[in-house]
């Protein structure tokens, strides 16, 4: 369980809820963490179930390609990929904000053509910060710095405490009248802030990936994954409460929202203490999945998916620079101009997405007769699968349609890169 709460307590806690309270939920963007734990607990059952019955690494890029075949392994490798770039630029977008929330008691201040998102009518052209820190950050990558179970431990620690600092402070400044109305946008509007709040739960599949070597997996895997969210749900339960009660829902509209919360009711060393933790944990998350990006596109590019030249590894490093290179870019572009709930909407797209077809691959995975899997076993089957794909069917219709041109365009170059390249150069026929 330490391993899932260490990969799932991270970073969207400091960067969404209050952008969701603000435009979507209100201080019902409590209830949207519930909700979203509740999927993510379903389909982690799913994930689960896959990692102990095919013990690869891969995760759902691997087990699509062996119960759907190459191409459906492809489309969600694909879409992994959009979820990985872009969970990484969200995080840059959010680091952004409160690294100018740091320095602003310093009397100093980015300027504004490039402090933030493209949004022209305000005379803002790309955030120059969140470009900076991806940059310092594959730098240190490409130069053989890798994630660290030191670093990563230490930084879970900063980012328990300042969740825990945040809610214990908090307290004190919290106004009932806030609270009022609880539901501004209804339910409908908890839904729809549960599919970005999501977000701020994804790492729980390091969990289920674990299921192999798991002892006694048919107890413990469960109790593993729905204790984890257990977890973090109660706590992203604790600060969103706390921060709509300190708050008007209205004003929260920042991508920075715990330094807003404090600064607001004055308490502002605390803010620049929490602002300062929060980018050291962010900046580990940065540095963590930047690099499982350019392992991802390497791992796809040595099947022959994607051109040879991405699965090249650095002689001196054994790193895959080129792969590095393009993910570094691509991440960088999506942080110079999208906002956070922008960003954000798209790496759930990818994450649902894939989410619904690990679900409905159970089905398939129980009909073949050349895998055996004594371990971890879905309770509920069939109904579980059937309900947690359905479920994040559900979440995806209550996306923006912004968020679907973006996703289509996507899954359309995905598929002409297949057919283009990757159907006539795969390798995994032949293994």
């Amino acid at each position: 369980m330490s391993l899932g709460v260490g990969a799932v307590i991270g970073t969207g806690i400091f960067i969404l809820p209050g952008t969701v309270a603000a435009t979507a939920a209100g201080p019902g963007v409590s209830l949207s963490f519930m909700v979203a734990a509740i999927v993510c607990a379903f389909a982690g059952m799913c994930y689960a179930e896959f990692a102990s019955a095919i013990p690869v690494a891969g995760s759902a890029y691997s087990y699509g390609n062996i119960v759907y075949g190459e191409f459906t392994g492809w489309i969600i490798g694909w879409a992994l990929i959009l979820e990985y770039m872009l969970s990484v630029a969200t995080v840059a977008a959010g680091w952004s904000s409160y690294f100018n929330s740091f320095i602003s008691p310093l009397g100093l201040k980015i300027p504004k053509a490039v402090s933030g998102p493209m949004n022209l009518s305000h005379g803002v052209y790309f955030d120059l910060v969140s470009v900076l820190i991806i940059l310092i950050i594959s730098i240190l990558l490409s130069r053989g710095m890798k994630n660290s179970i030191k670093i990563n431990v230490v930084a879970v620690f900063i980012k328990i405490a300042i969740i825990l600092i945040f809610i214990f402070v908090g307290m004190q400044f919290i106004k009932s009248s806030n609270y009022h109305p609880f539901l501004p946008y209804h339910a409908s509007g908890v839904i729809k802030g549960a599919t970005t709040v999501f977000f701020a739960f994804l790492g729980f599949d390091v969990v289920s990936s674990s299921a192999a070597e798991v002892k006694n997996p048919k107890k413990n895997m469960p109790l593993g994954i729905i204790g984890t969210l257990a977890i973090a749900a109660v706590l992203y339960f604790g600060v969103s409460i706390v921060l709509t009660g300190m708050v008007k829902y209205t004003k929260l509209n920042v991508a920075n929202p715990v330094a807003f919360a404090l600064q607001y009711v004055h308490q502002d060393w605390v803010a620049e203490l929490l602002s300062f933790g929060a980018m050291l944990g962010m900046a580990t998350m940065m540095l963590t999945m930047i690099y499982s990006s350019s392992r991802l596109i390497y791992a796809m590019a040595r099947d022959g998916l994607l051109p040879a030249t991405f699965s090249k590894l650095d002689k001196k490093h054994h790193s895959p620079q080129n792969a590095l290179v393009a993910v570094t870019i691509i991440i960088a572009l999506g942080a110079a101009f999208f906002s956070v709930d922008q960003l954000a909407n798209l790496v759930n797209f990818g994450t649902l997405f894939a989410f619904t077809l690990v679900s409905f691959g159970i089905l398939k995975l129980r009909k073949r007769t050349d895998i055996v899997n004594d371990g971890f076993k879905v309770p509920g089957y069939p109904y579980l699968p059937i309900i947690s794909g359905l479920i994040c069917i559900f979440m995806i219709c209550h996306l923006s349609s912004e968020v679907y041109l973006m996703a289509a365009i996507w899954l359309i170059l995905g598929t002409v890169i297949y057919f283009v390249y990757g159907y006539r150069h795969s390798q995994l026929e032949h293994e």
